[in-house]
């Protein structure tokens, strides 16, 4: 009997323990509106994200009308992008912005749309190892863009306006250091026109940023290997005037050539192969590190 009781006292724990669980998962069910939106903001205060996300949209799928419900859809853009889901936030700005087009808090919708794009495609160890953004695809850093414009066409007195003008600028910069990889990677398939034009595209559409120079150098050298003289000599002429200590320019005021089409014709078994053995090194421009120190 004795051992009996001491299982049936087991079993009754066991199930209360369950039935305790059971209440604590459903509590949220029978919270009052304004309950569940307190029960939102510690979840957020402690930075347990995903359930913040969960009680938010319980929230507002529970009142939909209640004056609560407006704020949780703001903040439901936050609580994903802080659970790392970049995609889920911008939707969520998105959905905002089509169904409060004048809330006096759209300008927070626009801003962390932008935010959720800007930081899209980083892993979690880029915070801890030296990676290259800039090699990445741009699309996420181009739409970034646009939203932060979008922030500031809008609402240019916005208290957001000064951080969405300054990651505008390191999107400048970024995105013109990424047209310099792809020229790059045109100078190494031997398609010289195609790394001049995306030369003159970072020229054209982002002067002034840190990769102008390498794009001048770029559209030097790809010109030189295709015969068109002039041009190269009047991108010569822009890259001294404005970049005189730049790597690619002597002490003369010359040109350093990383590279001719004689080098690629010289090896034999470069041209039995037609270009896939032997290869000479291509040119590359990336003087961030030895512009920057000079």
């Amino acid at each position: 009997m004795n051992r009996r009781y001491k299982t049936v006292l087991v079993v009754f724990f066991l199930i209360l323990g369950l039935v305790g669980c059971a209440s604590d998962d459903q509590r949220p069910q029978d919270m009052t509106e304004k309950e569940l939106y307190e029960l939102a903001q510690k979840n957020l205060d402690n930075e347990s994200f995903f359930q913040a996300v969960a009680n938010l949209q319980l929230l507002e799928a529970r009142y939909p009308f209640g004056p609560y419900a407006e704020q949780a859809q703001l903040e439901i853009i936050y609580a994903h992008y802080r659970s790392f889901e970049p995609e889920a936030s911008t939707a969520a700005a998105d959905r905002f912005i089509r169904l409060h087009p004048q809330h006096p808090n759209a300008d927070y919708a626009y801003y962390m749309k932008g935010l959720a794009n800007y930081s899209a495609g980083e892993g979690l160890f880029d915070q801890f190892l030296p990676t290259d953004n800039t090699m990445r695809d741009p699309g996420s850093a181009l739409q970034a863009f646009e939203d932060f414009r979008q922030l500031l066409y809008r609402y240019p007195d916005s208290p957001y306006a000064a951080d969405a003008k300054a990651r505008m600028v390191y999107l400048r910069a970024r995105l013109a250091r990424h047209e310099i990889n792809v020229a790059n990677y045109y100078f190494k398939r031997g398609a010289y026109m195609a790394a001049a034009n995306r030369g003159r595209y970072v020229v054209e559409n982002f002067p002034q940023t840190p990769a102008t120079a390498d794009a001048l150098a770029v559209m030097v050298q790809a010109y030189q290997l295709l015969g068109l003289n002039d041009l190269a000599n009047d991108s010569l002429l822009v890259l001294k005037t404005n970049y005189p200590q730049h790597p690619s320019i002597d002490n003369s005021g010359q040109f350093i050539s990383k590279f001719t089409i004689t080098e690629q014709e010289q090896s034999l078994l470069n041209r039995l192969s037609f270009g896939l053995f032997d290869q000479a090194t291509p040119p590359k421009f990336d003087n961030r590190v030895d512009y920057l120190r000079r």
